[in-house]
């Protein structure tokens, strides 16, 4: 059906065309295991209701779903399809598509964020049960009984450093193959020095032995790590989000017959069936079949696409209203929709080598570590006249206090401080970086539908149009899941109006709606098809008989979009507007919101390309998009944001998420991320104080290894305190 001239499409995030969001149907193989994306779902509630509808449907075994990936897992029965469990989604109010599950699989993310968790528990739990040990050294304990508390430390704390710090060593490892060293070169030394120096002399019957030191170094660095993990962990690769939503089957028609294949079997020439509501499979050609295609995952446009034979379809693209045979041109990885995936996957590569003021610190300072160790155990061996013990005591102390541990902590600290006072303004930040990338912006980048508007269609004259032309549409609109026909006959029932019975309704793919109302026939769809003059904004046209209406449609403006580009101009930012929508729609968007630059008709590759020749400028660029089609800018951008109603591929290659409806929380971010920077900045230059001020005393030997592992941990709290000033 059409209800509109040109084109249009649904917000995929929106429930105005459950349809559209469906996939393809495919049989799965007996026992075989279906992934559905649910993005609306947001709490234990939904966890719940989802799982116990899905559990009572008929040849599911079971269903679990994922809050934190927003991802259902269902084990089905042969015969079961990804598109029964879409359905029965869609009547529970929840909008879904399918993912192929062969392409999704546990990452190495989350095993090592399970791993470093284990780590600071076990070290924790070590550290703990050695202070109480130690509290009866210090407490007076001597010859053989304090001999036997440092043997029993010993015990516990040699495994402890085996396991928890095996992060460390391998990294150290790895950086001193490669010829370099990294932070964790000086810890892994500290560590590792400590412990030999704490076992010497307890097998000497020294009086002090430092294992506690050394745990309680391992505890508070793991810690450290652990946030930034945290920090960084959601994220997950957007070209990966990107291959999953590919349709892994399609139809092929051979001389008549269907077969359900590989999408990876089909040939150029190939001609395959997508039916109404499946998702494209491949690039080609219409051959038969009328219908029209919504390409706003791909595009961006607002209005769906009449197709008919001769017309050109892309993979990732959905077909509304009537079946299609489509002659393959490109499928698999030569897809439109494989490419964009290679597009996202190398943007993001650019991106990762973004590396923090901390990381840049520690390139400079972390080896001048080891040295000034050295130094120190050479020069006190010498000064001493060979004694080891002291010299390596000496060396120990300067080691633990020159420990780049406060500038580990300097910027997860705070990132994670920001973060949730962010989170309770309604964004999330994914990346550990992001705040600092956000903070050196200069220029904003907006799209269009679904970003600055809400997506969802809603009508604008339904007082201009009473009685009988209101309950003829509203009749002819619900048999149909066109995205204006469901906008027109939702907001209708809102006003109470009830349906006419009209009777012989039939839909016309890629044309509208028509019946029988009174002995006169009555059509609802595009202009040329009901006799109707078309007018120059979105509109679907009734007709009864020979009288004709017009039913006009805005997109909605998303709460706050106002403010937020007035807000970021007042900052000083260049606010910009590119989008795939048509330019009478961006130009008015432009307008309403006091946007000067702005960009109509924009491919994916045509957003990226625009970021990057501003980066090549010198501007740091902040993309705010939602859609497939702003995959490719969102990871090209040197940060950026989508809305939880985006699609997964989008906020998958999103720094951050937007919660709720607001946009606002976006001018919060960038203010913050100011602030943010400043305290990153006053954690480097404490510690670099810390370190001009103890450095000395324990290289003139005033320090013990246990004295620096606490004069060290009041460094490392002292920046944490800092970063908590941000709340």
């Amino acid at each position: 059906m059409s209800l509109a001239p040109a084109r249009f499409s649904a917000c995929p995030a929106c429930d105005a065309a459950p349809a559209a969001e469906a996939l393809a149907a495919r049989a799965p193989a007996p026992g075989a295991r279906l992934l559905v994306s649910v993005p609306g779902v947001h709490c234990a509630g939904c966890i719940s209701k989802i799982e116990q509808d899905l559990t009572r449907m008929d040849g599911v075994n079971s269903a679990r779903l994922n809050l934190t990936l927003k991802r259902l897992s269902v084990d089905a029965k042969a015969g079961i399809a990804a598109q029964d469990v879409i359905a029965r989604l869609d009547r529970l109010g929840y909008e879904a598509h399918e993912m192929d599950a062969g392409t999704i699989s546990m990452t190495e993310t989350e095993k090592q964020g399970r791993d470093l968790l284990m780590r600071v528990g076990v070290s924790g739990f070590a550290m703990m049960n050695i202070m109480l040990l130690s509290v009866a050294v210090w407490a007076g304990a001597e010859g053989p009984t304090r001999d036997l508390f440092h043997l029993i430390s010993a015990l516990i704390a040699i495994p402890t450093v085996a396991f928890a710090g095996q992060p460390f060593f391998r990294n150290a490892w790895r950086a001193l193959r490669a010829g370099r060293m990294d932070m964790d070169g000086p810890i892994s030394f500290a560590i590792i020095l400590t412990l030999f120096i704490s076992l010497y002399e307890s097998l000497l019957s020294g009086a002090h032995a430092y294992f506690e030191a050394v745990v309680m170094l391992i505890f508070f660095l793991l810690v450290g790590r652990y946030l930034d993990f945290r920090a960084r962990a959601v994220a997950r690769s957007a070209a990966q989000e990107l291959a999953a939503l590919e349709v892994p089957r399609a139809i092929r028609l051979e001389e008549g017959r269907e077969s359900t294949v590989d999408v990876t079997d089909l040939t150029v020439g190939d001609v395959v069936l997508v039916r109404p509501g499946g998702r494209v499979p491949v690039d080609g050609e219409v051959v038969a079949g009328q219908s029209e295609i919504d390409r706003s995952l791909l595009t961006g446009e607002t209005l769906p696409v009449f197709s008919a034979p001769g017309h050109k379809v892309s993979a990732g693209e959905v077909n509304l209203t009537g079946p299609l045979q489509v002659r393959v041109a490109a499928a698999g990885k030569d897809s439109s929709l494989h490419r964009m995936a290679d597009l996202v996957a190398n943007a993001e590569s650019a991106r990762t080598r973004y590396t923090t003021i901390a990381e840049r610190a520690a390139a400079a300072y972390a080896p001048t570590i080891p040295i000034l160790s050295l130094a120190a155990f050479l020069v006190w061996y010498w000064i001493s006249g060979g004694d080891l013990r002291l010299a390596l005591n000496i060396a120990v102390a300067s080691l633990i206090i020159t420990c780049p541990c406060a500038l580990g902590l300097a910027v997860p600290a705070v990132v994670t401080s920001a973060s949730g006072k962010l989170f309770r303004k309604g964004l999330l930040i994914k990346d550990g970086t992001a705040l600092e990338r956000l903070a050196e912006v200069d220029t904003v980048i907006f799209d269009k539908t679904g970003t600055l508007t809400m997506g969802t269609p809603a009508p604008t004259n339904l007082d201009q149009h009473q009685g009988e032309a209101s309950r003829v549409a509203l009749a002819l609109s619900e048999a149909s899941s066109h995205p204006l026909a469901a906008a027109l006959a939702r907001a209708l029932r809102d006003r109470g109006v009830e349906p006419a019975p009209v009777e012989g309704i039939t839909e016309q793919a890629g044309y509208g709606v028509d019946g029988i109302w009174q002995g006169k026939r009555a059509r609802l769809g595009r202009a040329p098809w009901v006799g109707a003059e078309a007018r120059a904004v979105t509109a679907a046209y009734l007709a009864i008989g020979e009288e004709t209406y017009a039913f006009t449609f805005a997109d909605q403006l998303r709460p706050g979009a106002a403010e937020v580009v007035q807000a970021l101009q007042a900052q000083g930012k260049a606010v910009r507007l590119i989008s795939g929508d048509v330019p009478a729609a961006v130009r008015d968007l432009a307008t309403r919101l006091g946007i000067a630059d702005w960009q109509a008709e924009a491919l994916p590759q045509e957003k990226a390309q625009a970021i990057a020749d501003l980066h090549a400028q010198g501007h740091k660029v902040l993309m705010v998009g939602d859609g497939l089609n702003d995959t490719v800018a969102l990871s090209a951008a040197h940060v950026s944001i989508s809305p939880a109603s985006a699609l997964d591929a989008a906020r998958a290659a999103s720094d951050m998420v937007l919660l709720g409806r607001e946009l606002s929380p976006v001018a919060d971010a960038v203010r913050m991320s100011k602030t943010a920077l400043q305290r990153i900045r006053e954690n480097l230059w404490q510690s670099g104080i810390y370190n001009v001020i103890f450095v000395p005393i324990a290289l003139f030997g005033f320090a013990t290894p246990l004295w620096a592992a606490f004069v060290m941990s009041i460094s490392s709290i002292s920046v944490t305190l800092n970063a908590l000033r941000l709340k």
